[in-house]
């Protein structure tokens, strides 16, 4: 009868321990780290906050650029003549037990936003996993991931995701389909094939890159070749353009276009 009891008494206590254990809230191993200045990018930063389940902190300056687009640019033109970024306020998070950073910003003038300069000079992320995010006008997830890779040598920088502000209605379903394929949610996501081989431009195909382009506000070259693929319900395209730089130079940029049925063309994304 004793040994009955003890046993009881010993199956209720691990019980109780297991059911403590289900209970209590567990840390999140995956932070959400960002700067965002008119919200954009805190779109994306929420939107993944709410996949992953993970914690989130939002990056902040002492001195907030708070101005209109060309304000910013402005202040953003004056600091680099003088060598100065801007300070960044305390983190509420202790970033050293995090094994998992998303980090985000919005691109400006081809790199990441000054408050992120200012963090990967003051923190070097040793032994973090990367995942970069970006929002952006037309470009950038690429340039500012390999930008990051020379910045934080002793960080594991992985391929990141992006997308352009005018295209942020369709953050929820591109965030989900990215964080499935790199394997941070359960679930499964249509894996697309390459584009077919790049191949002169036909009449046609200036019409879809005209149509997605023309309405941004500097231009983006011409087409020359083109590529093509079936991606869920739209076709995608990769073409090859022939541009120029700001400072007149010859340039050859990639940019990616997405064709749903019954929807305008729209590019997604250009690489310089």
């Amino acid at each position: 009868m004793k040994i009955f009891l003890l046993l009881m008494v010993f199956a209720m206590t691990i019980s109780n321990c297991f059911a403590q254990e289900c209970c209590e809230p567990k840390e999140s191993n995956i932070l959400i780290l960002y700067y965002s200045q008119t919200g954009v990018t805190k779109k994306v930063a929420e939107e993944l906050q709410k996949q992953l389940g993970a914690d989130i902190e939002r990056l902040e300056v002492t001195k907030p650029y708070d101005g209109n687009f060309d304000e910013t640019i402005a202040r953003c033109i004056e600091e680099s003549k003088k060598g100065e970024l801007p300070h960044l306020r305390p983190f509420k998070a202790d970033l050293k037990k995090y094994d998992v950073i998303f980090l985000g910003y919005p691109v400006w003038f081809g790199t990441y936003a000054k408050p992120v300069i200012t963090l990967v000079n003051s923190f070097k992320f040793a032994g973090k996993q990367i995942v970069p995010f970006c929002t952006f006008g037309s470009g950038g997830l690429v340039e500012t991931t390999e930008q990051l890779k020379k910045a934080l040598p002793m960080a594991k920088i992985q391929e990141g995701y992006g997308i352009r502000e005018a295209r942020i209605a369709k953050v929820e379903e591109e965030v989900e389909r990215f964080l499935t394929l790199s394997g941070f949610i359960a679930g499964e996501a249509e894996i697309y094939p390459d584009y077919s081989e790049q191949k002169p431009v036909t009449k046609e195909d200036v019409e879809i890159f005209n149509a997605a382009c023309s309405g941004y506000k500097f231009p983006l070259g011409t087409p020359i070749t083109v590529g093509s693929r079936k991606a869920g319900n739209a076709i995608e395209y990769l073409y090859f353009v022939n541009g120029k730089s700001p400072n007149g130079q010859d340039v050859e940029s990639k940019i990616y276009i997405r064709v749903e049925k019954n929807k305008k063309p729209e590019f997604t994304l250009v690489v310089r």
